[in-house]
């Protein structure tokens, strides 16, 4: 029996078409409580991003692992707290401000974005998030960022990986990357929860579908990967599941549940 579950949002929580939680995942997690599972929240999204969910988390991984904070309403607890090296911010922004490329930064507080052009405008009806504030580049130059998301084609990641020794590049959608601090993810943030509440790795479930879940699923005692996700997400899985907007969540913590020990 698990004791604790993880959940991505885009593509896994929040299907890309509806972009709404479906009825069999709110029964999901009203078992999953009923059964004494505490569930949590792993995304690569801000807090700022992260929409009020008809749901219940113990706890938060955000930014790809690198801020993760426990909330019960009352209080907030920092488990984590990992910005990216100020010389790979720099690197980074002196390439997007050179090749003119839309980028979005996240701090602590909310997030900015510099340079908008028709593919910022896409992604941001795609994913329906409120557009963030616009400043110029150079404002960007003196935060404490936690993530980056580069709005580059993947032919560039291999050349931005090498100007930024200290991060790395987990993509999950073709038209950017996020950029976290090396040794940043969701599985790092799983571990300092579990250590957190005292509970074996073994005893996790996780659900994802993108690149960046790929850790996550590898480090959980069953990884899971939506019917949505690609074949090498997929590959790092324990079980496939339906797809989002075919119940996947619910099914399979009906069958995980299900299994006798």
């Amino acid at each position: 029996m698990p004791k604790a579950a993880f959940f991505d949002i885009d593509g896994t929580l929040l299907s890309f078409q509806t972009h709404r939680i479906s009825d069999g995942t709110v029964r999901a997690f009203q078992r999953l409580h009923s059964a004494g599972v505490r569930t949590f929240l792993s995304t690569g999204r801000p807090e700022v991003l992260i929409p009020d969910f008809p749901l219940h988390f113990d706890g938060y991984i955000t930014m790809n692992g690198a801020l993760v904070y426990l909330d019960d309403g009352r209080r907030r607890t920092i488990l984590l707290s990992r910005p990216i090296p100020d010389s790979d911010v720099q690197a980074w922004l002196d390439i997007a401000q050179r090749d003119n490329l839309c980028t979005m930064v996240f701090t602590q507080q909310g997030m900015l974005l510099s340079q908008l052009n028709d593919t910022g405008l896409k992604l941001r009806q795609q994913l329906e998030f409120k557009l963030p504030p616009v400043v110029d580049i150079d404002e960007m130059r003196h935060l404490e960022i936690f993530q980056i998301i580069a709005l580059m084609p993947a032919s560039m990641d291999a050349s931005v990986a090498h100007a930024l020794p200290h991060c790395r590049l987990p993509r999950w959608h073709p038209a950017f990357t996020d950029i976290v601090a090396d040794g940043n993810s969701k599985a790092v943030g799983m571990d300092a929860i579990c250590r957190h509440f005292g509970i074996h790795q073994a005893d996790t479930i996780a659900f994802g579908d993108g690149a960046n879940d790929i850790e996550m699923l590898r480090w959980a005692g069953i990884g899971i990967a939506m019917g949505n996700a690609d074949d090498t997400v997929k590959a790092a899985a324990d079980m496939v599941t339906s797809d989002v907007d075919h119940e996947g969540i619910e099914q399979a913590v009906e069958h995980i549940l299900n299994v006798k020990p």
